[in-house]
């Protein structure tokens, strides 16, 4: 026979569990995001890959072309960064969920556990946050809009 008091602790669980599913939606969209200006930045090196013709002298490499190429470089390894964050956010998150439910059914109190979870689980998105707003400041720094000039 099931014990109403199980009921209750286990119906209230998934109450207190509904605010971090919402919160794994709104980081899978952010991950989303982030691997699509992932994507783009590496579609957009190998593009310049292509364009680029070989210089005449071996010894003489073209600077801005490997300066853009660095540039791209360091935008992709910071948004590796913020979706290595995001993903670790949203393995602490489920973390979190578990715990709550774990706790419910062994009937444990497991309030540090899950508040320490949580915390880590904050501050590894605030990081991947601040490394998605470091590339997007470094691509507009090196934002060119118009003409190439001539050479």
């Amino acid at each position: 026979m099931v014990d109403e008091g199980q009921v209750l602790s286990i119906a209230h669980t998934i109450q207190l569990a509904v605010a971090p599913v919402f919160l794994l939606a709104g980081i899978g969209s952010m991950l989303g995001v982030l691997t699509n200006r992932l994507a783009r930045v590496i579609d957009k090196a190998r593009k310049l890959e292509e364009q680029t013709p070989a210089p005449a002298d071996p010894a003489m490499p073209d600077i801005a072309y490997e300066a853009q190429l660095r540039v791209l470089a360091r935008r992709a390894r910071y948004l590796q960064v913020a979706i290595g964050s995001c993903v670790s956010c949203a393995l602490l998150v489920a973390l979190v969920v578990v715990t709550l439910f774990i706790s419910a059914v062994l009937d444990l109190n497991a309030f540090a556990v899950v508040a320490f979870l949580f915390i880590a689980a904050m501050l590894a998105f605030i990081t991947g946050l601040l490394f998605f707003m470091r590339e997007i400041h470094l691509g507009l720094i090196h934002l060119r809009i118009g003409p190439r000039p001539r050479v």
